[in-house]
């Protein structure tokens, strides 16, 4: 375990972090409505009377729903409850017009699980998974469109939301977000949640506490909502620690509670005193039946899940020979894999994999370009590098070809027979070309063949020079070796 410490006026501390990560289902519609889950729209254009709140209204449960949640619990390689309930999480708030949340308590549709984290350091952690249980969302308050009044919008309310919860396992900052990165990174190989935390479909709670190393049992903890990023959920957990340990060490206590954290402030702020289960009067919805799934349905939906990042990893590595770091690159995201697989297939992975990784990606920040919208395709990139190994233009040759792709989008074949790039493979050319130099150079010919062997690097250059860069580089060498020894 890595031995992440803050150390304090009297002595060290350990941070002991859970969190809970709500993730917007992948659906076209609510979990129990017809209306859209799309994301924007007019205000209350996505709203269906049972969102609304309408008396009389009853919930339909969406069956895509529950499949993207039994996927999800696949990909966490975790227990998959054959039985669950749906019940009422009752407060009342504005923007939740029944006065009541459909959650699952008590039987969740999905039990304990796991994720694996690599930390910088090259340090495997397993983080487990309590449960993942099916929700729906809330409506929105506006409060900054007019002085007196706040306005609801309710297209999210009744939008599908998957509550993963973790065990208190995580220890630093670090582990937390390598843990909502990987968590994010499955979700979006399942295609189970977006993960686009910018507009609100994944959101993670911290509950942060602390405690002496060694210490058995957890202190008090208090619980951060809605951290938009993993930038900010890193920040808010250093920031809630180093506010609890001040308290604790100058002989406080730590109350309870939800805060939210103000990243312009760099702080965490008391929001309300945190409410316990009993509070909210959970009881079974009474409009739902009980969920009961059948072993076949979970095992049609397990043969058909897509590859998970870990497994493409391992076969990265062992089909193409990428390294262990490459392979995290590479896999990062779902379209950055099958972009590279596309080019390296036929083609020398090693040379595919240090032009994606190099010049490739150089070439897309640049241009502030992602995959997605690439101004260079799989298959045109494989034609570049298929040019290079046949020998048609080198390395060299080959940057200043793409980066005219880049800008004209044009085939690199294209462009080579434009710009009458092609190498030259012509051993009576570069020699014609060699023996020029040679002649121009006798002083340093001399200084070469009386040990000064650095030289060869100055001939190799003149050459490439005077071929404007279009000479064989190999043939070059062979040839210089040759002659420089004759």
């Amino acid at each position: 375990m890595s031995n992440y410490r803050i150390t304090g006026n009297t002595g060290e501390w350990e941070i002991v972090v859970g969190m809970e990560v709500h993730a917007q289902v992948v659906s076209q519609s609510k979990l129990f409505s017809g209306a859209s889950a799309s994301y924007g729209g007019e205000p209350n254009s996505h709203v269906s009377l049972v969102d609304a709140g309408f008396p009389g209204m009853l919930p339909v449960l969406n069956e895509e729903c529950v499949a993207q949640a039994v996927r999800t619990g696949l990909g966490l390689r975790a227990k998959i409850n054959k039985f669950s309930r749906f019940d009422r999480k009752n407060y009342f708030y504005a923007d939740l017009p029944t006065g009541y949340q459909i959650s699952q308590f008590e039987h969740p549709i999905i039990g304990e699980g796991k994720v694996e984290i690599e930390l910088p350091d090259g340090e495997v952690r397993v983080i487990g998974v309590t449960r993942l249980h099916l929700e729906q969302d809330a409506g929105k308050s506006i409060h900054d469109q007019d002085p007196t009044r706040s306005f609801i919008d309710l297209n999210r309310a009744g939008v599908a939301l998957m509550e993963i919860v973790s065990e208190p396992d995580i220890r630093s900052p670090e582990e937390a977000g390598a843990y909502l990165r990987k968590l994010r990174q499955i979700l979006r190989y399942l295609g189970t949640c977006d993960g686009n935390m910018e507009e609100g479909s994944m959101r993670a709670d911290v509950n942060v506490s602390v405690r002496r190393p060694g210490e058995e049992g957890y202190r008090t903890r208090c619980e951060i909502k809605n951290l938009n990023s993993v930038r900010y959920v890193m920040q808010a957990i250093e920031i809630e620690a180093e506010r609890q340990i001040d308290i604790w060490e100058e002989g406080g206590t730590i109350d309870q509670e939800t805060r939210l954290f103000d990243h312009v402030k760099g702080e965490t702020r008391s929001l309300r005193t945190k409410e316990d289960a009993h509070d909210y009067r959970y009881f079974p919805d009474p409009d739902l039946l009980p969920l009961e799934l059948e072993q076949s349905w979970i095992d049609e939906l397990k043969a058909h899940l897509p590859e998970l990042p870990e497994d493409k990893r391992a076969r990265l590595e062992k089909e193409y020979g990428v390294s262990r770091y490459e392979s995290a690159v590479l896999t990062a995201e779902q379209s950055v894999a099958d972009f590279y697989e596309e080019v390296a297939k036929g083609q020398d992975a090693r040379l595919a994999t240090n032009w994606i990784l190099g010049d490739f990606f150089a070439a897309l920040n640049r241009t502030g370009r992602s995959i997605e919208n690439s101004p260079v395709s799989a298959q045109g990139l494989r034609e570049l590098l298929g040019l290079i190994s046949d020998s048609t233009i080198n390395g060299k040759i080959a940057k200043e070809v793409l980066e005219d792709m880049v800008e004209t989008g044009e085939s690199a074949q294209a462009i080579v027979d434009r710009k009458g790039l092609k190498q030259v493979t012509d051993t009576g050319a570069i020699e014609k070309s060699i023996q020029e130099i040679l002649d121009a150079n006798a002083d340093k010919v001399a200084e070469y063949k009386s040990g000064k062997e650095k030289l060869f690097g100055f001939f190799v250059g003149q050459t490439m020079k005077a071929m404007k860069g279009k000479a064989n580089p190999a043939l070059v060498n062979e040839l210089l070796k040759k002659m420089l020894s004759a």
